[in-house]
């Protein structure tokens, strides 16, 4: 019974990276956003990126993909998550957590910038709290969701619905996604790096 049931779970995550490789529009996403963040690093201006539970720590993942390192040596690029755990439960004491993250934009984001964020539900308060600010900001932004990407669906630049309705297996594929993108990003700006 155990093995039927934990072969279920591999299947379904087999299923939704076979959706991932062989969707067009998911592509034309993946190539719409590297194109986007590419073009703020050559202009000088910055990524903000900001997600719950699990999605922070995405987050935190693909900000240190650009600050430090992806798979080779390069400058590095302005990421920043919006996850630092003063500023979170300074502003979810004195505020309300649904106002960590736009709070965060207020301190650090200025118009040009982009904003990515990650919400399996699509439904988060505070997400879509950051999403208002950052549109009234003019800051381009960039969308993760799942299930039916609940209110946040069709609010941003670029999105991407994963159609799962469990997190674990909705953040598997968000980071395929954000890897894909900073690989995007760095053949833009250092195509060298992948010269053969």
């Amino acid at each position: 019974m155990m093995h039927r049931q934990l072969q279920s779970s591999y299947q379904e995550a087999a299923r939704l990276f076979h959706w991932l490789s062989d969707s067009k529009e998911c592509l034309e996403q993946t190539v719409k956003a590297s194109s986007l963040i590419a073009e703020a690093f050559q202009l000088g201006y910055k990524v903000l990126i900001c997600g719950n539970g699990g999605s922070l720590c995405d987050a935190v993942h693909f900000a240190e993909e650009f600050t430090g390192r992806y798979r080779k040596d390069r400058a590095p690029l302005p990421v920043i998550a919006l996850s630092d755990p003063a500023h979170l439960t300074c502003v979810g004491n004195d505020y309300g957590f649904e106002e960590v993250f736009s709070r965060g934009l207020q301190a650090y984001a200025k118009s040009g910038d982009i904003l990515i964020v990650l919400s399996t539900s699509g439904n988060s308060k505070n997400i879509i709290q950051a999403v208002t600010l950052a549109k009234r900001l003019s800051l381009k932004t960039v969308a993760l969701l799942g299930k039916d990407g609940g209110k946040l669906r069709g609010e941003c630049d670029v999105e991407w619905i994963v159609p799962a309705q469990t997190s674990d297996r909705i953040q598997e594929i968000h980071m395929a996604i954000l890897h894909t993108v900073i690989e995007g990003v760095e053949r833009l700006l250092f195509p060298h790096l992948y010269e053969s």
